[in-house]
């Protein structure tokens, strides 16, 4: 692949708009060398580190679970082995502090950890998927997380979604906030969360799955020992299945709307749908879906949620589609407007073909296959992360590659450089099957007021895995990127580090 500088890139889009925001978004980075020792799967519960300025009140910043005032990352890691059980599986979070990612310890939590519902078994893989959200109100986001190869008494692998608890002190226990109700239904193989009924409790959207149909439903809270944990559903499939979820509010009511892609034999799409009348509702669809991300964001700056379908998949079946070239992966973007509904903005596609974006287009790059959301440099525009972990660096195949994209404020296009470990200031080589950008997150890590980036690479020395971490600079020179890997934070069981990042 070519490797799109910063200062050529700065060259080359002078012309476009004054206000592109990749000068401050471009090379994000972190500072120092990581060498923490963290906790292990078997520990009880864990104590959040001290910090001498933790505000008496939590922070109520999302994927802060001990109200310190900084994000955390919580690293999804389903391939873990816990008490000799393979892939049982486990949640380790990097706890954020003024040093960013890996200066300040983490904790690791698993159905072996004492206060956290299930017990640790052989291919569960608790921690396949991972969210954040304030689910009890109390100002301490949570962890929401699934294990779809659990067992329940409906079966093998009918999955279960539990809530943990985030606190002052730590992570203090936690409960099964879904069980899968027929075998191999496989709950918590996708999910993400929002206040879908608008009735200010927190919701969970995920999978579902029996005999031959498929369905997206929602565990409505509240949240709270012994609440109901019934699912309805939402909507549902013949001989296809969701791919991808994302909240977001894009018919502007204030409240939180679900995107959904799904694809299967014969069919194939996204949708959003809305509770705003009281029973789920179609407001948008397209044919296109994607396999694996959707992101929700305002990627023109006007106020309105926009929806990014990343890895896009035309539908063969349909008269158009949003993207006509999707050699190695494309993004099709849809803008909302204010006063109008989403599409009403317009739309944009964007691949490694596109001008001004880093990289050259191959056959199964996966550009797209990940994405987060991030106004990295404050202007009031969102930047797109975009991961591509079967990118080919040189002769290195499947060693993976990151960009950070973003539009000149007018909506259209999205431009950027691509970053892989053979860029200058990111640590490490690329390597074949590294897969770097397997998973994307952001967050303010840091406590800066500025967003950072972290990419998952699970395929890092032999498969154990890492996460880098790229710190936005405020201003100045850019700093390293750096790596947080499971040696560094003395992690035991550790396999595929990096394949799973919560938001």
């Amino acid at each position: 692949m070519r490797d799109l500088s910063m200062s050529s890139y700065v060259r080359n889009t002078a012309r476009k708009n004054a206000r592109n925001k990749l000068l401050a978004a471009g090379a994000l980075c972190a500072a120092t060398a990581l060498g923490v020792t963290g906790l292990t799967a078997g520990n009880a519960l864990a104590a959040a580190p001290a910090a001498p300025s933790a505000p008496s009140a939590p922070s109520k910043i999302r994927a802060d679970y001990n109200g310190d005032g900084y994000v955390d990352l919580a690293v999804g890691v389903p391939s873990a082995t816990v008490g000799g059980h393979a892939k049982a599986g486990y949640v380790n979070v990097v706890w954020g502090g003024a040093s960013g990612l890996g200066k300040h310890g983490s904790a690791t939590v698993s159905q072996a950890t004492t206060g956290v519902p299930g017990t640790a078994e052989a291919g569960d893989k608790f921690g396949y998927a991972v969210d954040s959200n304030d689910m009890n109100g109390d100002g301490y986001s949570d962890l929401v997380v699934g294990a779809p190869g659990e067992a329940t008494t409906a079966g093998t692998a009918a999955g279960t979604v539990a809530v943990v608890w985030g606190s002052a002190s730590g992570f203090k226990g936690g409960f099964t906030a879904a069980n899968g109700g027929t075998d191999s239904a496989r709950y918590g193989s996708i999910l993400t969360t929002g206040d879908f009924d608008k009735d200010g409790d927190k919701d969970i959207a995920l999978n579902s799955h029996f005999d031959e149909s498929d369905a997206v439903v929602t565990r409505p809270g509240p949240f709270t020992a012994g609440s109901p944990s019934a699912v309805s559903r939402v909507t549902g499939w013949h001989f296809a299945g969701p791919s991808a979820l994302a909240a977001g509010d894009f018919d502007g009511d204030g409240g939180d709307d679900l995107a959904i892609s799904y694809h299967g034999m014969e069919v194939s799409g996204t949708t959003v749908q809305s509770r705003a009348s009281g029973e789920w509702q179609q407001t948008w669809h397209t044919a296109d879906s994607s396999d694996t991300a959707l992101a929700t964001g305002d990627f023109d700056g006007d106020g309105t949620a926009d929806l990014a379908v990343g890895n896009m998949r035309p539908n063969p079946e349909a008269e158009g589609t949003y993207c006509e070239d999707i050699l190695g992966g494309a993004i099709a973007v849809i803008y909302g407007k204010q006063g109008g509904k989403l599409g009403d903005g317009g739309s944009s596609c964007t691949s490694q073909n596109s001008p001004q974006v880093g990289g050259t287009a191959e056959t199964g790059d996966n550009f797209g296959a990940q994405l987060a959301v991030g106004n990295l440099d404050r202007d009031g525009i969102d930047e797109l992360v975009v991961g591509a972990d079967a990118e080919a660096v040189g002769t290195a195949q499947n060693a993976g590659t990151y960009w950070v994209l973003a539009s000149s404020g007018t909506g259209g296009d999205l431009t950027g450089p691509a970053f892989s470990q053979n860029s200058t200031g990111v640590a490490g080589t690329a390597e074949a099957d590294d897969h770097l950008g397997a998973a994307v997150a952001t967050g303010d890590y840091n406590g800066d007021s500025y967003p950072d980036v972290a990419v998952g690479a699970p395929g890092e020395d032999g498969q154990k895995g890492g996460v880098w971490y790229s710190a936005t600079p405020k201003d100045g020179p850019n700093p390293a990127v750096t790596s947080v890997t499971p040696g560094k934070l003395g992690l035991t069981g550790a396999r595929e580090y990096g394949m799973v990042l919560g938001r």
